[in-house]
């Protein structure tokens, strides 16, 4: 049923191009403050101050990998506690059945790798990942982002997104090109 289904926007985006970071920086901020709130900027290089100004929030994926280890951790000591307890019982030594500093090796093993997946696939989940293409790829000159140039992009899915509004917001700046990224 087309009762949900979301329109796809006409564009997918503006873009603005800049030939270096100190002006990145200025328009990132501004912008964010101006309230768009899905925006994203591509550096040919890590920029601290950027990524804070696109979005000064922390992220998921520190929630996820602790879910991630605390599930891992959980399923390791209830698996030796289901094998050595309850399942298969040997009594080595005269100790008890449970006995918890035994179990603290392979659970500890198993907190690692439940914390090890969940970045993995919690990164993989929150970028959208694997894409072979994206919308982005479609703006004149992106391919300068890996070498010397600055992008700013303000998404078509952003609140208070409008075409031409955005044109001239990111006009305002020191940007070399602002352009409408189609899908």
């Amino acid at each position: 049923m087309a009762l949900f289904a979301r329109k796809k926007p006409e564009v997918y985006g503006v873009i603005a191009e800049f030939d270096n970071p100190q002006d990145l920086l200025a328009a990132t901020k501004a912008t964010y403050e101006a309230g768009y709130r899905r925006i994203e900027a591509y550096t040919p290089y890590p920029i601290e101050e950027v990524s804070e100004a696109v979005s000064p929030h922390r992220g998921r994926l520190p929630l996820i990998v602790l879910l991630g280890g605390i599930i891992g951790g959980l399923a390791g000591y209830a698996l030796q506690y289901y094998t050595q307890v309850i399942d298969y019982s040997l009594n080595i030594g005269g100790r008890p059945f449970h006995s918890w500093p035994s179990f603290v090796p392979v659970t500890f093993e198993t907190t690692i790798l439940g914390a090890s997946l969940a970045a993995v696939f919690g990164m993989l989940g929150l970028n959208g990942l694997p894409r072979p293409h994206h919308p982005i790829f479609n703006a004149p000159g992106f391919e300068r982002a890996s070498r010397n140039h600055f992008f700013l992009l303000v998404e078509c899915y952003d609140q208070k997104f409008n075409k031409d509004e955005v044109l001239k917001f990111l006009n305002g700046f020191k940007a070399l090109e602002v352009s409408v990224v189609d899908w």
